[in-house]
């Protein structure tokens, strides 16, 4: 009698993941959360690409969908070290990153670390804090360091920041800087549910939380830093690597466009490249890879010109304007020659 080890798949079957490799980590992940928030795969794959290439996500929507407790459901699934930051206008640099107290008999200096310190950082509602304050995350996000008074404090690894903003609302806000934005991996636009997963919402929400309920993490730091190893040793052909310079250097030749996409934007695209990937079962990039994460890698980095834009106006124009953008760089994306 055959044992189910030894049952033949059918035809066509796709055969399940190895445990413990890079599809079977994100499976299980993907699933943990899909237990708490509903239909939200595809901004789990980009957060965990995010995780794996150190990158950093700002997701974008309004508000009632669900990305705070997105987020919070995601780093409480990984066991790494999470805080979260409400930003206000009121907020100061030293909120977030720390700052030096007197202390002891001998009235002596002593750094007392901030929130900013942990791996999973929740900027929640960043577009409310002043620009001082938005500046304070420029040397973290990138050099994943701290610097206060003179002394530089390294961050956690990994060390990744999550922001959120709502489109709609304008007053009391700051727009990010470009310099702050070309930080962000990812600008993901979270939209409204389908009709299918808006009903499974309700079936499920019985209650209103405003935290994740329990569970043991899906995922631990010592899987997340074999991911990070095996990102490394995902590989281009020459090909892809001009093409994606190509797709990148199309935004700066695009007439539409006031400004294209930097250098630094090209060194993230490669690294997410990577990652999406390895997740997705392989060792090497494919051009469906650099494709599929065109948008999210480019929308945040690109400034379109005001004689380019279709007028719009009341809440339809921040969508009105996503839109356009995203014909835009779909255009770009086309008129570069796919490698074969």
């Amino acid at each position: 009698m055959t044992g189910e080890s030894d049952a033949v798949p059918p035809p066509g079957a796709v055969p399940a993941p190895a445990p413990g490799s890079p599809v079977e980590i994100l499976q299980r992940l993907t699933a943990s959360i899909g237990r708490e928030v509903i239909g939200t795969e595809e901004i789990v794959h980009a957060l965990t690409v995010a995780l794996v290439s150190e990158g950093h996500v700002l997701l974008e929507g309004v508000p009632g969908l669900a990305k705070t407790y997105l987020v919070r459901t995601f780093s409480k699934r990984l066991g790494l070290g999470f805080r979260r930051i409400q930003f206000t206008p009121d907020m100061l640099p030293t909120d977030i990153l720390g700052s030096m107290v007197v202390t002891g008999a001998e009235r002596t200096f002593e750094f007392r670390p901030g929130p900013i310190f942990s791996n999973v950082i929740l900027a929640d509602e960043i577009n409310r804090a002043p620009p001082k304050v938005q500046s304070a995350l420029l040397e973290a996000m990138q050099e994943r360091q701290v610097t206060i008074e003179g002394t530089s404090h390294p961050l956690p690894r990994p060390f990744v920041v999550i922001a959120t903003q709502n489109p709609i609302e304008q007053e009391g806000t700051y727009p990010l800087p470009e310099a702050e934005l070309d930080r962000f991996l990812f600008r993901w636009i979270v939209r409204y549910p389908s009709a299918e997963d808006e009903v499974q919402i309700l079936r499920t929400r019985t209650a209103e939380s405003d935290a994740p309920g329990p569970g043991a993490p899906a995922i631990g730091p010592a899987e997340i830093d074999r991911l990070a190893q095996l990102h490394q040793q995902v590989y281009l052909t020459d090909d892809l690597y001009r093409y994606l310079a190509a797709v990148v250097r199309r935004t700066r030749e695009d007439q539409r466009l006031l400004l294209g996409a930097s250098p630094r934007a090209s060194v993230q695209f490669l690294r997410a490249a990577r990652a999406s990937a390895l997740l997705d079962g392989r060792d090497f990039v494919v051009p469906d890879d650099i494709r599929e994460l065109a948008f999210p890698v480019l929308n945040h980095r690109v400034i379109v010109r005001p004689e380019a834009m279709t007028p719009t106006t009341g809440l339809t124009e921040a969508v009105g304007a996503i839109a356009q953008l995203e014909r835009i760089l779909q255009d770009d994306l086309d008129a570069v020659e796919v490698p074969r």
